[in-house]
């Protein structure tokens, strides 16, 4: 084979790879793009999910009031922390507040956290078990962290934003809701000032309303999927590497420490990322509580 010819075959091989990490398994309800499911996405959500409730109320129901053990003590320095921040961002009154907000943090955590899981290893599986079941496992496709699908993040950021519009109504009632759409953020004395401003006043309310689940959405969703796309790229150092090639050596010492060093900063951005989602999910129910 010419050298022409081995290089395109290399980047076709890494094309083929990179689509295939990046590909969901899905199962099509319908002809529609939009009734199609990531069932990976789904699966992984609601085992993180499971696996949330079940941990904490075990620590929960094995609770102590003598000298907690490793998870207790664990536990218990998240719900303070959360709880610490919640009480001094949230102005308002509600007990709902710091549960979904220790909720989000460790969902979105985990979810995040999938990435740490070697981007070859759940895959390998599958595929493994797709070709013991006689089917072809070139068509075996898995991704395992549910924030890098933009479905997850735009489905938690649309559930808070409703959070947004249930508390305005809870703490101002319908009235008061309704009244500061037309009335905020530029106020009037007067009722035909307030005729004239009330179209800037609902265009400004209705681009402040729309962009707070985009930018919640987005921010998660392209973090997580950049993350991922980025040990894909590392995973493609050596990829169809032979261990009799000289050159396969160094390039997996580059991998390892590539690798190494994207995990130990990675850590940071998914701890940081569940982190933001909570507090901006925070301030926003804690300014529609709030009168304008």
């Amino acid at each position: 084979m010419s050298a022409e010819n081995t290089t395109e075959a290399a980047s076709g091989g890494s094309t083929e790879y990179i689509n295939h990490h990046l590909h969901h398994l899905q199962w099509k309800v319908g002809d529609s793009t939009f009734l199609t499911l990531n069932i990976d996405t789904l699966f992984f959500t609601l085992l993180l999910s499971a696996l949330f409730v079940f941990f904490f109320l075990r620590a929960a129901r094995k609770a102590t009031a003598g000298v907690p053990g490793r998870f207790q003590a664990l536990v218990e320095i998240v719900v303070g922390f959360v709880d610490g921040l919640v009480r001094e961002t949230f102005h308002g009154r509600s007990k709902l507040i710091a549960p979904l907000s220790i909720t989000i943090f460790c969902l979105v955590f985990l979810m995040n956290f999938m990435d740490m899981v070697p981007v070859d290893f759940l895959p390998w599986l599958w595929a493994s078990g797709h070709e013991a079941a006689g089917h072809d496992p070139a068509h075996a496709y898995l991704r395992v962290v549910p924030t890098a699908d933009l479905n997850t993040t735009l489905g938690l950021a649309l559930a808070v934003f409703l959070l947004i519009q249930v508390f305005g109504v809870s703490h101002k009632g319908v009235g008061g809701f309704t009244k500061e759409i037309f009335t905020a953020p530029f106020h009037a004395e007067g009722a035909a000032m307030k005729i004239v401003l009330a179209p800037a006043n609902f265009l400004l309310r209705i681009i402040e309303e729309g962009v707070r689940p985009l930018s919640l959405s987005l921010r998660l969703f392209g973090n997580m999927y950049a993350g991922e796309l980025i040990f894909i790229l590392i995973a493609l150092m050596t990829l169809g590497s032979s261990l009799a090639s000289l050159g396969t050596w160094p390039m997996g010492i580059m991998q390892f420490v590539a690798g190494f060093g994207w995990t130990a900063f990675h850590i940071l951005v998914i701890t940081l990322q569940a982190f933001i989602f909570m507090m901006l999910t925070v301030v926003y129910l804690s300014m529609s509580a709030e009168s304008h």
